[in-house]
């Protein structure tokens, strides 16, 4: 009976399983599937229109459109929010295109190069704390989602508002925005089922169709108060240092907003056509873009404050607004309601990308690296979703005020894992890396370092932590030194700086292998890979890494060039 039982239940995960690659040992089958191996040229189809078309559609989102509202109201005027915007979002840009540039050289996604500077098994912490954090902001912006979704069904049917509440009060909701929450949810889920490399589509039709109604709205807006309204009229209540200080949290609160997108970046660079596709592309569109749609939310606040007498920020509040007047109770007419539905709409529709950009891939990709034997990316995607429909997230928005500020500030968190990796690939390795030995559980192999765990990235990736760690404290509440304060506002700069300060001065004392004497990026010689034990792909395997040029031939089955290289003994 128990040999049946096994039976079954070996036939049963047999069935499961996804592909792999022939020969792998069960060590290998915990480190490698499809959509953790390097993207064969087949799958390079991201040219760089593709990426800008990604960011401008990223960048039109209700986050975005709001985040000059805290800098307003922590002092600043305008402009200098404005200026905030700008110059966070080139630091972002920056950090996103040195993160990205490793995918798209080696064609691998995050969790795999983490492994260079946490170990084989080391960056598995790094990726599950990526993919739980994918999985909670999944359902948080999926709420936000039914939100536009209820405006959407409002401006078709007026009498959507008076839906008869079923759901006790303990439920946290009412049936009225569960309907909305669920119906966003499940038309998210067809998203998740297209491949990484084919969903560039989703994100070029939401560039064409998501900020032309972001200019509407922003004309609209204008002709309706009859001028641009008293905030850009409005100067800096602050001066001096405090107003140094004000402009520093606003700068940090633009770069915090990008936090996960820089770490994750790989995830998509890897199906770049060529490095410089996921260069100039992300470098200038990133800053543009999200500037414009801030520009774009401060002047439709503005001109709010002369229709209703106050600055409305949330725009999905203002087209409620546009609906029925809360002064005078008027609803709108059929023109106003025709051009709430196609904004409400639009805004669906960013929610709807930047759900699938910033949480379902990266929880996907992060998933499979947790358990590439039986998931991958698709399976991933929608193991978040469920999570996220089943965290039932407007419990956690409503029961705590504090709740969306833990997880922006843990979120920044992820910048001592970004200063760790940067520093590896640009500082310690010079851009050289050994494909296959990511994909290798030997222990001679130079990425198992001690049992699968880099001390070195582990010690820093703490440090980078420990420097935050007070200041995050007080940033949800608690009362904390004002020194500690002051640094959290600086608080990706420090745990980057810290992390890679900390990173290379260990490698420095303490060397580690397979790193390059000078600049040496090997992503060309990447085809088909095969990371099988005993796989051909070389013929020396005495090629250093200091300049010596070996001879790489094909693989005389399915795979062709493979390039390996090994440098001396540290």
């Amino acid at each position: 009976m128990e040999k049946l039982r096994d039976s079954k239940v070996s036939r049963f995960l047999d069935k499961v399983a996804v592909d792999s690659e022939p020969g792998l040992t069960n060590a290998q089958l915990m480190l490698t599937n499809f959509d953790l191996k390097p993207v064969e040229p087949e799958r390079r189809q991201w040219g760089a229109w593709n990426f800008v078309g990604f960011w401008i559609s990223d960048s039109f989102n209700i986050n975005t459109w709001m985040i000059s509202s805290s800098m307003v109201a922590n002092g600043l005027s305008w402009w200098q929010s404005w200026l905030c915007v700008w110059i966070g979002y080139v630091f972002s840009a920056t950090f996103i295109c040195m993160t990205g540039r490793i995918g798209a050289t080696y064609h691998i996604p995050f969790p795999v190069v983490s492994r260079a500077s946490f170990g084989i098994w080391g960056s598995l912490w790094p990726v599950f704390n990526r993919a739980a954090m994918a999985c909670i902001w999944y359902g948080v912006q999926s709420w936000i989602g039914g939100e536009c979704v209820t405006l959407t069904i409002r401006s078709i049917w007026t009498s959507y508002l008076d839906v008869p509440n079923s759901l006790p009060a303990s439920s946290g909701t009412t049936r009225m925005n569960f309907t909305s929450f669920f119906l966003f949810w499940l038309c998210s889920l067809p998203a998740i089922w297209f491949p990484v490399h084919k969903i560039r589509h989703l994100f070029t039709a939401k560039a064409y169709f998501v900020p032309p109604a972001g200019v509407a709205f922003f004309i609209w807006s204008i002709v309706r108060a009859h001028g641009i309204g008293p905030i850009v009229h409005q100067p800096a209540a602050k001066s001096g240092g405090a107003l140094g200080w004000a402009m520093v949290q606003g700068i940090m609160s633009s770069i915090a907003n990008f936090a996960t997108l820089i770490v994750n970046d790989p995830d998509f660079a890897r199906f770049a056509r060529k490095p410089r596709d996921a260069l100039w592309s992300q470098f200038i569109t990133i800053p543009v873009g999200f500037a414009v749609t801030s520009f774009i939310g401060i002047i439709v606040s503005s001109s709010s404050a002369i229709i209703y007498g106050k600055p409305i920020w949330n725009p999905l509040d203002l087209l409620s607004y546009f609906l029925i007047n809360p002064n005078t109770q008027e609803t709108a007419n059929g023109a106003a309601r025709f051009g709430v539905f196609i904004i409400s709409f639009a805004f669906a529709l960013a929610q709807l990308g930047t759900n699938i950009a910033a949480n379902s891939v990266s929880a996907g990709t992060d998933m499979t690296a947790l358990l590439p034997r039986y998931l991958n990316i698709r399976r991933g995607g929608y193991i978040c979703a469920g999570i996220g429909l089943a965290m039932c997230p407007w419990n956690l928005l409503s029961t705590s005020n504090s709740f969306t500020t833990y997880l922006s500030a843990y979120s920044v968190f992820l910048s001592s894992i970004a200063g760790v990796i940067i520093c590896d690939y640009y500082v310690v390795r010079r851009g050289y890396y050994q494909i296959r030995d990511l994909y290798s559980a030997r222990k001679s192999a130079p990425y198992y370092f001690t049992f699968g765990f880099h001390w070195r990235g582990y010690a820093a990736y703490i440090c980078g932590i420990l420097i935050n760690i007070v200041g995050f404290v007080g940033a949800i509440g608690k009362p904390v030194p004002k020194g500690a304060s002051y640094i959290y506002d600086l608080n990706f700069f420090a745990g980057f700086l810290v992390a890679a300060g900390t990173y290379w001065t260990l490698c420095y004392f303490s060397p580690i292998p397979a790193c390059s004497d000078r600049w040496m990026e090997v992503g060309d010689e990447i085809r088909n890979v095969s990371v099988a034990y005993g796989a051909e792909g070389y013929e020396d395997e005495n090629v250093s890494a200091s300049g010596d040029s070996g001879t790489f031939k094909g693989d005389e089955g399915n795979h062709a060039a493979v390039m390996e290289r090994k440098v001396g003994d540290f």
